[in-house]
C-alpha cells in the first residue's frame, strides 16, 4: 500500500474507480518482477538505506511561497528594463498570475524527476530514502511508488512511455516495462562494473544516453561505498537494436545531468567536477548530437556556473531554451536559470532549497517541476517543455 505524504486517504469512496489503487498496485507489480534484458546482467538484492516513514500532513495550499505575491518575487531576468513592465522583462518563466509553489515536501534528497501524461503524475527520486515517489497533479497525492528503488538517482521516459531509472547501488541503468517487471539496460561496460549511473535521456531511435559519475559509490548515504571500476568517469550510449553499450565521452570529470534539443541536433551535459575540487569545472557542455551515427562532436562550454554553485539537472523547451538547476552556492543562486539557445541568460527562478533537478510537465507540458532538496516545487510558465526527454 503507498503511504501518503501530504494529505491523508479519504475514508470513504464515491464511486467509480479508484485510481490510487490502481497505482499502487502498479507500483507494487513493478517493485516485485525482475527481468534479464539486453545486459545480460543478474539481478541483485534490493541495498541501501530503507525510508524513513513521514507522517501524513494537510495539502499544501496553493498559491505563491511565504513572503511572495503576484507577480511573484521569484522571478528575476537578466536584463533590467529601462522603463517599468508587466512582469519580468523578458523572461519565458513568467505566465501572469502565477507563483513557486511547494506541491510535495519530506523527502531527504529529492532528484531525477520525470513526468508522465497518461497518468498525470511526477515520478521523482528520494535517493538516501532509497526510494521513488509519485506526486499526482490531479489532486495533490503524493505516495511511495517504488521501495527500495536501489538508491535511485534520474530517471527518464522512453518514446514507449516506459520509465529508465539509473540506480546507484545497483550500479546500472533499468526500464519499468508495461506490465511492471524491470529490464536491465546497462550495468557494465568492458566487463567492470559501472560506477554509479546518474541520469538518462532517450533519443527518437531508442538509444538511451547516461552519465556515470562516481557519486553514488563514494559512501553510503545515496548508494553504496565501493572502488570504482571503470578508469574514467564517461557518458554512454546503449545501441536500441543489440545492447551495445558504448563510451561517446570520456573526458568529463563528473558527468551528471543532460537533456537533448528539440530536434535532437545538440546534447547538453553538465560537468560536477567543482565537487572534486576547485580548479574543476561547473558548467554545462553543449555537442553537436548525430543520432544516426550515435556520437558527438564539437564540444564547448555552453554556460558557466557561479562557483561555488554547481548545475546538476538540464532541461530544453521547445524553442530550444535551456533551463537548468543550481544550487550548493549562494543561496541567493539557490534554483532555476533559463538561457537561450545561444547561452545568453534570461532570468532567474529562485527557490529556497538547493535545487538538483528538474522537468516539464502539466497537461500543456508548462508546468515545470522542481526538485529542491527536501521538497518539489512547480511554476506554471509560458513555454512548453519539448517532448523529448
Amino acid at each position: 500500500m503507498a503511504t501518503s505524504l501530504t494529505n491523508p486517504e479519504p475514508s470513504t469512496s464515491r464511486g467509480g474507480i479508484d485510481r490510487r489503487k490502481i497505482l499502487a498496485g502498479s507500483a507494487a507489480l513493478a517493485a516485485s518482477a525482475v527481468t534479464v534484458g539486453v545486459a545480460n546482467a543478474a539481478s541483485v538484492a534490493p541495498l541501501g538505506q530503507t525510508g524513513a516513514p513521514v507522517p501524513a500532513t494537510e495539502p499544501l495550499p496553493l498559491g505563491p511561497l511565504p513572503g511572495g505575491r503576484y507577480p511573484d518575487s521569484h522571478l528575476e531576468p537578466a536584463k533590467k528594463p529601462s522603463k517599468p513592465t508587466f512582469g519580468p522583462n523578458g523572461f519565458p518563466a513568467f505566465a501572469g498570475t502565477m507563483a513557486v509553489e511547494r506541491v510535495a515536501t519530506g523527502f531527504r534528497w529529492a532528484e531525477g524527476p520525470v513526468y508522465f501524461a497518461a497518468g498525470r503524475y511526477v515520478l521523482f527520486s528520494d535517493i538516501p530514502n532509497n526510494r521513488i515517489m509519485r506526486y499526482s497533479e490531479d489532486d495533490g497525492h503524493t505516495s511511495v511508488y517504488r521501495q527500495p528503488s536501489m538508491n535511485s538517482n534520474g530517471n527518464t521516459i522512453d518514446r514507449e512511455g516506459r520509465l529508465i531509472t539509473c540506480e546507484h547501488s545497483g550500479r546500472r541503468v533499468t526500464r519499468t516495462e508495461l506490465d511492471g517487471s524491470i529490464t536491465i539496460i546497462a550495468d557494465k561496460y568492458n566487463n567492470k562494473r559501472l560506477n554509479s549511473p546518474n541520469d538518462a535521456v532517450v533519443t527518437a531511435d531508442g538509444a538511451i544516453w547516461f552519465t556515470d559519475p562516481a557519486y553514488g559509490i563514494g559512501g553510503f548515504y545515496e548508494g553504496i561505498k565501493a572502488d570504482p571500476e571503470q578508469d574514467k568517469k564517461n557518458v554512454y550510449r546503449v545501441d536500441p537494436k543489440s545492447g551495445e553499450v558504448k563510451v561517446v565521452v570520456d573526458d568529463f570529470v563528473e558527468p551528471n545531468g543532460l537533456c537533448i534539443s528539440p530536434d535532437e541536433k545538440k546534447l547538453y551535459v553538465c560537468d560536477t567536477g567543482f565537487t572534486d575540487g576547485p580548479d574543476n569545472p561547473s558548467h554545462i557542455r553543449v555537442f553537436d548530437l548525430d543520432v544516426a551515427g550515435g556520437k558527438v562532436s564539437n564540444s564547448k562550454v555552453f554556460a558557466d556556473m557561479p562557483k561555488p554553485a554547481i548545475t546538476d539537472g538540464v532541461r530544453c523547451d521547445t524553442e530550444g531554451r535551456v533551463w537548468c538547476s543550481v544550487g550548493w552556492g549562494d543561496p541567493n543562486e539557490d534554483g532555476v536559470r533559463c538561457y537561450t539557445r545561444d547561452g545568453e541568460l534570461l532570468g532567474k527562478i529562485h527557490i529556497p532549497e538547493t535545487v538538483a533537478n528538474l522537468c516539464f510537465g502539466g497537461q500543456q507540458r508548462n508546468r515545470l517541476y522542481i526538485c529542491g532538496s527536501t521538497s518539489l516545487y512547480a511554476v506554471y510558465t509560458s513555454v512548453q517543455g519539448a517532448m523529448k526527454p
